[in-house]
């Protein structure tokens, strides 16, 4: 049934609200047997790229100049890094550095998040290495001690990274203890359960599948509401100084 152009999705200065309903695949270059849902770029001012890989069985996603973060949503993928293969299960991840030689294919259809970034050296800093892992395996912390509210930190907090991916899961009830506005900007997917979020001055529904980008100084809070947890994976800017050159 036509819904006459009502939707949740939303496009404001500091922040966007994507729903699936106005969600257009297309092909990126590297790609085969594989499409894109683009949620975040330059062309919005978001200074990463974030989108969905939905491959076929047998799909392909090449390597990229820039820094690749994987998280699988659903499916196996097969990573080769020169010349080595991994396995990704659903809830695996990688970080791939800058520039190095990879190549995911599919051994079944399958979902991906996909977050890439423009590495921003600096002089204090090696550049990171290669990680393989899986979610399970990372160790779950509260937030703020809360113990409704545990935190996964997928990347190491080291200097090195300059980013940081982690999950979120809120039991029912549970919510950010405050409205935070800070310099980084976040690209937040949604993967199960649902609530309220306070983005600027506007209150959002949001639920498993949706897609959320937050600004730099943007007004941000949830809370989980129904009857199963809240669970979403975050991206941010990180470990860098505010007036370090950033490549656009």
């Amino acid at each position: 049934m036509h819904k006459l152009g009502e939707t949740r999705s939303v496009q404001k200065q500091n922040h966007m609200l994507l729903t699936a309903d106005t969600f257009v695949r297309t092909a990126l270059p590297g790609m085969k047997a594989c499409s894109a849902i683009v949620h975040a770029g330059p062309a919005m001012g978001a200074r990463f790229a974030q989108y969905t890989a939905e491959f076929e069985s047998g799909g392909e996603l090449d390597g990229t100049s820039a820094q690749r973060f994987l998280y699988v949503l659903e499916g196996e993928l097969e990573l080769e890094v020169d010349g080595r293969p991994s396995q990704l299960d659903t809830r695996g991840y990688a970080y791939l550095p800058a520039g190095l030689a990879h190549r995911v294919v599919a051994a079944k259809a399958s979902r991906a998040a996909v977050i890439e970034r423009l590495y921003q050296p600096i002089p204090e800093a090696q550049t990171p290495s290669v990680i393989i892992s899986n979610e399970d395996s990372v160790t779950s912390e509260p937030l703020d001690g809360d113990p409704g509210l545990q935190v996964k930190h997928l990347l190491p907090d080291t200097m090195s990274f300059d980013f940081a991916v982690n999950t979120m899961v809120y039991q029912p009830g549970a919510a950010l203890s405050m409205v935070e506005m800070h310099v980084m900007e976040h690209g937040l997917l949604m993967l199960e359960g649902g609530g309220i979020y306070r983005l600027g001055d506007s209150w959002y529904p949001v639920t498993a599948g949706d897609f959320i980008w937050m600004g730099p100084w943007c007004p941000q809070w949830f809370g989980a509401i129904g009857k199963v947890p809240a669970k979403y994976l975050i991206y941010k800017d990180w470990n860098r100084h505010p007036l370090a050159e950033f490549p656009r």
